[in-house]
């Protein structure tokens, strides 16, 4: 059971799914006549490459002991530091006439990153349960009721966390709550 815990924690990871997020939204975003359907590509790049890549050479200089910063006190910094790769990627993707889905996105993205940030300081929330109710609600949000049947794999993320003890079943539970709402409410709001 633990190698299936350890295989959906890297399946399901946030950068994953982020990055995918982003490809699906700009691939919807391009039904609009006259948008490109590639828009996601930048905002996948800015919202998981960049911040994935700063966590990547901190576990290759051993700063962060894995790509998933099991220790709270570590995760502060990479979280600010995908704050401000969201932050110029949104302030690029606006110039540049990024269609309204892509810059929603980002700007959830970017509130869910500030919160997680925030309370880091005191409690080590999942992020991968976060990311994974997010994502079912923004699919939700884009494509309606039928995307619920997404709502599984936020199950299995969280089973996962707790599985491998990297996070308690309350900061699981929390972490899907917190990015559910995020995702529930700014990404339609920002569309």
């Amino acid at each position: 059971m633990n190698r299936l815990a350890r295989i959906t924690t890297e399946v399901l990871a946030p950068a994953v799914l982020v990055a995918a997020l982003m490809l699906v939204v700009g691939w919807h975003a391009g039904d609009t006549p006259g948008v490109s359907r590639w828009w996601g590509l930048p905002g996948a790049v800015f919202a998981a490459g960049i911040p994935l890549a700063y966590i990547l050479r901190g576990v290759r200089k051993g700063s962060f002991t894995s790509i998933h910063i099991p220790e709270r006190e570590h995760r502060r910094v990479p979280l600010l530091f995908g704050v401000a790769s969201v932050l110029v990627g949104l302030t690029a993707l606006i110039l540049l006439g990024a269609p309204r889905d892509v810059l929603a996105l980002l700007g959830a993205g970017g509130t869910g990153l500030v919160i997680y940030a925030v309370v880091t300081h005191w409690w080590k929330m999942s992020i991968h349960a976060g990311v994974a109710a997010g994502t079912a609600a923004t699919l939700t949000a884009l494509y309606g009721p039928i995307m619920l049947l997404t709502v599984p794999l936020v199950l299995l993320a969280g089973w996962a966390r707790v599985r491998l003890s990297a996070h308690t079943t309350a900061q699981v539970v929390v972490g899907a709550l917190v990015g559910a709402l995020i995702a529930g409410t700014v990404f339609p709001a920002l569309r």
